[in-house]
Protein backbone atom coordinates (compact mmCIF):
# COMPACT_ATOMS: atom_id res chain seq x y z
CA UNK A 1 0.00 0.00 0.00
CA UNK A 2 1.34 3.57 -1.12
CA UNK A 3 0.11 6.45 0.84
CA UNK A 4 0.89 9.99 1.43
CA UNK A 5 -0.12 11.94 4.54
CA UNK A 6 -1.05 15.72 4.27
CA UNK A 7 0.28 18.11 6.84
CA UNK A 8 -1.21 21.52 6.77
CA UNK A 9 -1.35 24.98 7.97
CA UNK A 10 -5.01 27.01 8.00
CA UNK A 11 -4.36 29.52 5.27
CA UNK A 12 -6.43 32.54 6.61
CA UNK A 13 -9.87 30.95 4.75
CA UNK A 14 -11.11 28.02 3.53
CA UNK A 15 -10.34 28.86 -0.61
CA UNK A 16 -7.18 29.15 0.31
CA UNK A 17 -6.50 26.32 2.82
CA UNK A 18 -8.36 23.73 -0.08
CA UNK A 19 -6.33 25.28 -2.68
CA UNK A 20 -3.22 24.16 -1.13
CA UNK A 21 -4.68 20.87 -0.01
CA UNK A 22 -5.68 20.36 -3.89
CA UNK A 23 -2.12 20.71 -4.95
CA UNK A 24 -0.70 18.74 -2.33
CA UNK A 25 -2.76 15.51 -3.31
CA UNK A 26 -1.85 16.46 -6.95
CA UNK A 27 1.62 16.12 -6.13
CA UNK A 28 0.78 12.77 -4.06
CA UNK A 29 -0.72 11.76 -6.71
CA UNK A 30 2.36 12.27 -8.99
CA UNK A 31 3.95 10.22 -7.07
CA UNK A 32 1.58 7.22 -7.51
CA UNK A 33 0.25 7.34 -4.08
CA UNK A 34 -3.04 5.24 -3.97
CA UNK A 35 -4.29 6.33 -0.55
CA UNK A 36 -3.99 9.94 0.25
CA UNK A 37 -5.29 10.53 4.09
CA UNK A 38 -6.02 14.60 5.62
CA UNK A 39 -6.15 16.02 8.52
CA UNK A 40 -9.01 16.52 11.11
CA UNK A 41 -11.60 19.34 10.08
CA UNK A 42 -9.00 19.95 6.96
CA UNK A 43 -11.11 22.71 5.26
CA UNK A 44 -11.04 25.24 8.12
CA UNK A 45 -9.89 26.80 11.42
CA UNK A 46 -10.26 24.53 14.11
CA UNK A 47 -13.62 26.43 15.30
CA UNK A 48 -13.99 24.77 19.09
CA UNK A 49 -11.35 27.03 20.61
CA UNK A 50 -14.81 28.75 22.12
CA UNK A 51 -18.28 28.26 21.76
CA UNK A 52 -20.29 30.17 19.24
CA UNK A 53 -23.21 29.53 17.57
CA UNK A 54 -21.96 30.97 13.90
CA UNK A 55 -19.87 28.54 13.50
CA UNK A 56 -22.42 25.88 13.10
CA UNK A 57 -22.84 28.21 9.51
CA UNK A 58 -19.34 25.97 8.50
CA UNK A 59 -21.48 22.84 8.07
CA UNK A 60 -24.28 24.58 5.86
CA UNK A 61 -21.98 23.46 2.50
CA UNK A 62 -21.11 19.79 3.49
CA UNK A 63 -23.21 18.30 0.67
CA UNK A 64 -21.52 20.68 -1.56
CA UNK A 65 -18.05 19.71 0.32
CA UNK A 66 -18.45 15.95 -0.59
CA UNK A 67 -19.66 16.46 -4.34
CA UNK A 68 -16.36 18.44 -4.42
CA UNK A 69 -13.87 15.87 -2.52
CA UNK A 70 -15.28 13.43 -4.85
CA UNK A 71 -14.27 15.26 -7.76
CA UNK A 72 -10.79 15.79 -6.45
CA UNK A 73 -9.99 11.91 -5.68
CA UNK A 74 -11.91 11.49 -8.79
CA UNK A 75 -9.63 13.45 -10.80
CA UNK A 76 -6.51 12.41 -8.92
CA UNK A 77 -7.93 8.65 -8.74
CA UNK A 78 -6.68 7.89 -5.37
CA UNK A 79 -8.82 6.88 -2.02
CA UNK A 80 -9.22 9.91 -0.45
CA UNK A 81 -9.67 10.30 3.59
CA UNK A 82 -11.32 13.32 4.38
CA UNK A 83 -12.86 15.18 8.09
CA UNK A 84 -15.79 16.93 7.25
CA UNK A 85 -18.24 19.29 9.58
CA UNK A 86 -21.73 17.32 8.92
CA UNK A 87 -25.04 19.15 9.06
CA UNK A 88 -27.33 16.01 9.57
CA UNK A 89 -30.20 18.39 10.52
CA UNK A 90 -30.64 21.69 11.79
CA UNK A 91 -29.22 21.10 15.93
CA UNK A 92 -27.40 18.02 15.18
CA UNK A 93 -23.88 17.79 13.63
CA UNK A 94 -21.16 15.13 13.45
CA UNK A 95 -17.66 15.54 12.75
CA UNK A 96 -17.15 13.17 10.10
CA UNK A 97 -14.79 11.48 7.87
CA UNK A 98 -15.98 10.33 4.45
CA UNK A 99 -14.07 8.29 2.21
CA UNK A 100 -14.37 8.50 -1.22
CA UNK A 101 -12.91 5.46 -3.95
CA UNK A 102 -10.47 6.14 -6.91
CA UNK A 103 -13.97 6.68 -9.05
CA UNK A 104 -14.96 9.60 -6.55
CA UNK A 105 -18.03 7.40 -5.03
CA UNK A 106 -18.18 7.12 -1.46
CA UNK A 107 -16.59 3.89 0.20
CA UNK A 108 -17.86 4.86 3.45
CA UNK A 109 -17.81 7.19 6.24
CA UNK A 110 -17.27 6.99 10.02
CA UNK A 111 -18.38 9.61 12.45
CA UNK A 112 -16.41 11.00 15.45
CA UNK A 113 -17.57 8.51 18.55
CA UNK A 114 -15.68 9.62 21.88
CA UNK A 115 -16.19 14.10 21.82
CA UNK A 116 -13.86 15.80 23.85
CA UNK A 117 -14.48 19.12 26.22
CA UNK A 118 -11.97 20.77 27.17
CA UNK A 119 -10.67 24.08 26.92
CA UNK A 120 -10.10 25.14 23.88
CA UNK A 121 -11.56 21.77 22.64
CA UNK A 122 -14.80 22.44 23.10
CA UNK A 123 -16.10 19.86 20.60
CA UNK A 124 -19.31 18.33 22.68
CA UNK A 125 -20.95 21.90 21.76
CA UNK A 126 -20.58 21.09 18.20
CA UNK A 127 -20.50 17.24 17.73
CA UNK A 128 -22.74 14.55 18.67
CA UNK A 129 -21.47 11.76 18.87
CA UNK A 130 -21.40 9.13 16.53
CA UNK A 131 -23.94 6.43 15.55
CA UNK A 132 -21.99 4.51 12.73
CA UNK A 133 -19.97 2.30 15.40
CA UNK A 134 -16.53 0.96 15.13
CA UNK A 135 -16.80 -0.06 11.43
CA UNK A 136 -14.14 -0.48 9.18
CA UNK A 137 -14.43 0.77 4.82
CA UNK A 138 -13.61 -1.53 2.32
CA UNK A 139 -12.30 -0.09 -0.10
CA UNK A 140 -10.47 -1.07 -3.37
CA UNK A 141 -7.04 -0.84 -1.33
CA UNK A 142 -7.53 -2.63 1.58
CA UNK A 143 -10.14 -2.22 4.80
CA UNK A 144 -9.43 1.17 6.66
CA UNK A 145 -9.89 1.35 9.83
CA UNK A 146 -10.69 4.96 10.20
CA UNK A 147 -11.14 6.85 13.38
CA UNK A 148 -10.61 10.72 14.40
CA UNK A 149 -8.52 12.47 17.10
CA UNK A 150 -10.01 12.08 20.59
CA UNK A 151 -10.65 8.36 19.44
CA UNK A 152 -7.02 8.01 19.74
CA UNK A 153 -6.70 7.39 23.43
CA UNK A 154 -9.07 4.22 23.27
CA UNK A 155 -7.44 0.97 22.81
CA UNK A 156 -10.89 -0.20 22.98
CA UNK A 157 -11.61 1.89 19.77
CA UNK A 158 -8.64 0.51 17.94
CA UNK A 159 -9.13 -3.05 19.04
CA UNK A 160 -13.33 -2.97 17.38
CA UNK A 161 -11.77 -1.89 14.41
CA UNK A 162 -8.97 -4.72 14.40
CA UNK A 163 -11.18 -7.55 15.11
CA UNK A 164 -13.61 -6.60 12.35
CA UNK A 165 -10.63 -6.90 9.70
CA UNK A 166 -9.36 -3.58 9.22
CA UNK A 167 -5.80 -3.51 8.27
CA UNK A 168 -4.80 -0.55 8.97
CA UNK A 169 -5.79 2.06 11.16
CA UNK A 170 -5.78 6.04 10.42
CA UNK A 171 -6.48 9.20 12.38
CA UNK A 172 -6.92 12.71 10.93
CA UNK A 173 -6.16 14.71 14.22
CA UNK A 174 -5.91 18.21 15.38
CA UNK A 175 -3.74 18.63 18.54
CA UNK A 176 -1.33 20.97 19.69
CA UNK A 177 0.07 23.10 22.71
CA UNK A 178 -0.78 26.28 24.65
CA UNK A 179 2.56 28.49 24.29
CA UNK A 180 1.88 29.24 28.31
CA UNK A 181 2.79 25.78 28.87
CA UNK A 182 5.95 24.69 29.95
CA UNK A 183 8.53 22.56 27.92
CA UNK A 184 8.69 19.47 29.71
CA UNK A 185 5.19 19.29 30.05
CA UNK A 186 4.63 19.87 26.29
CA UNK A 187 7.20 17.09 25.78
CA UNK A 188 5.50 15.05 28.35
CA UNK A 189 1.57 15.94 25.92
CA UNK A 190 3.65 15.10 22.82
CA UNK A 191 4.88 11.80 23.78
CA UNK A 192 1.80 10.41 25.37
CA UNK A 193 -0.14 10.80 22.18
CA UNK A 194 2.47 9.30 19.97
CA UNK A 195 3.40 6.58 22.64
CA UNK A 196 -0.72 5.34 22.77
CA UNK A 197 -0.62 5.27 19.16
CA UNK A 198 1.90 3.20 18.40
CA UNK A 199 0.62 0.85 21.21
CA UNK A 200 -1.98 0.64 19.15
CA UNK A 201 -0.52 -0.48 16.52
CA UNK A 202 1.69 -3.50 18.28
CA UNK A 203 -1.20 -4.48 20.41
CA UNK A 204 -3.10 -4.93 17.12
CA UNK A 205 -0.60 -5.89 14.46
CA UNK A 206 -1.82 -3.23 12.49
CA UNK A 207 -0.27 0.33 10.27
CA UNK A 208 -0.97 3.25 12.21
CA UNK A 209 -1.52 6.69 10.25
CA UNK A 210 -2.13 10.04 12.11
CA UNK A 211 -2.27 13.14 10.31
CA UNK A 212 -1.76 16.11 12.56
CA UNK A 213 -1.99 20.25 11.41
CA UNK A 214 0.15 22.34 11.89
CA UNK A 215 0.59 26.58 12.74
CA UNK A 216 -1.12 28.88 15.60
CA UNK A 217 -4.49 29.69 15.56
CA UNK A 218 -5.76 32.51 17.81
CA UNK A 219 -8.88 31.55 19.92
CA UNK A 220 -11.07 34.65 18.71
CA UNK A 221 -12.86 34.41 21.99
CA UNK A 222 -9.83 35.83 23.80
CA UNK A 223 -10.48 33.63 26.82
CA UNK A 224 -7.25 32.18 25.57
CA UNK A 225 -4.10 32.48 23.25
CA UNK A 226 -4.74 30.07 20.95
CA UNK A 227 -3.84 26.67 20.56
CA UNK A 228 0.30 25.89 18.21
CA UNK A 229 -0.40 22.60 16.56
CA UNK A 230 2.28 20.45 17.00
CA UNK A 231 2.16 18.43 13.34
CA UNK A 232 3.92 15.34 14.14
CA UNK A 233 1.77 13.55 11.67
CA UNK A 234 3.10 9.49 11.50
CA UNK A 235 2.99 6.02 10.12
CA UNK A 236 3.97 3.23 12.32
CA UNK A 237 4.05 -0.67 11.24
CA UNK A 238 2.68 -3.48 12.82
CA UNK A 239 5.41 -3.66 15.57
CA UNK A 240 5.59 0.05 16.43
CA UNK A 241 8.27 0.23 14.22
CA UNK A 242 8.52 4.28 13.39
CA UNK A 243 8.24 4.37 9.22
CA UNK A 244 7.88 8.29 9.19
CA UNK A 245 7.57 11.25 11.64
CA UNK A 246 7.16 14.97 10.44
CA UNK A 247 8.47 17.92 12.60
CA UNK A 248 5.95 20.49 14.29
CA UNK A 249 6.44 23.28 11.93
CA UNK A 250 6.31 22.35 8.43
CA UNK A 251 3.48 21.45 5.75
CA UNK A 252 4.26 18.65 3.88
CA UNK A 253 3.02 15.84 1.12
CA UNK A 254 4.88 12.83 2.41
CA UNK A 255 4.77 9.11 0.59
CA UNK A 256 5.05 5.63 2.99
CA UNK A 257 5.23 2.79 1.77
CA UNK A 258 3.67 -0.44 3.60
CA UNK A 259 4.35 -3.87 3.21
CA UNK A 260 0.97 -5.46 4.03
CA UNK A 261 2.64 -9.09 3.94
CA UNK A 262 4.65 -8.17 6.51
CA UNK A 263 1.51 -6.99 8.50
CA UNK A 264 0.43 -10.98 8.32
CA UNK A 265 3.34 -12.18 9.09
CA UNK A 266 3.65 -10.09 12.26
CA UNK A 267 0.44 -11.28 13.32
CA UNK A 268 1.43 -14.81 12.92
CA UNK A 269 4.91 -14.47 15.11
CA UNK A 270 2.68 -12.66 18.02
CA UNK A 271 -0.54 -14.20 17.70
CA UNK A 272 -2.59 -11.39 20.16
CA UNK A 273 -5.36 -12.00 18.66
CA UNK A 274 -5.65 -15.99 18.74
CA UNK A 275 -4.33 -15.65 22.89
CA UNK A 276 -6.74 -13.14 23.63
CA UNK A 277 -8.87 -14.16 27.04
CA UNK A 278 -12.71 -13.09 25.79
CA UNK A 279 -14.43 -14.79 28.54
CA UNK A 280 -12.88 -12.45 30.89
CA UNK A 281 -13.42 -9.10 29.01
CA UNK A 282 -17.39 -8.81 29.77
CA UNK A 283 -16.55 -6.25 32.08
CA UNK A 284 -14.90 -4.01 29.80
CA UNK A 285 -18.81 -2.88 28.94
CA UNK A 286 -19.39 -1.28 32.15
CA UNK A 287 -17.52 2.96 32.70
CA UNK A 288 -16.12 1.72 36.08
CA UNK A 289 -15.92 -1.29 38.35
CA UNK A 290 -16.69 -0.34 41.61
Amino acid sequence: MKLALIQQEFKQNKEKTIEKTCELIKQAAKEKAELVCLQELHQTQYFCQSENTNFFDLANDYEEDVKFWSNVSRENKVVLVTSLFEKRSAGLYHNTSVVFEKDGSIAGKYRKMHIPDDPCFYEKFYFTPGDLGFEPIQTSIGKLGVLICWDQWYPEAARLMALKGAQILIYPTAIGWFDKDEKEEKQRQLEAWIGVQRGHAIANGLPVVAINRVGFEKDESGVEDGIRFWGNSFVFGPQGEELFRADDKQELCKIIEINMQRCENVRRWWPFLRDRRIEYFHELNKRFID
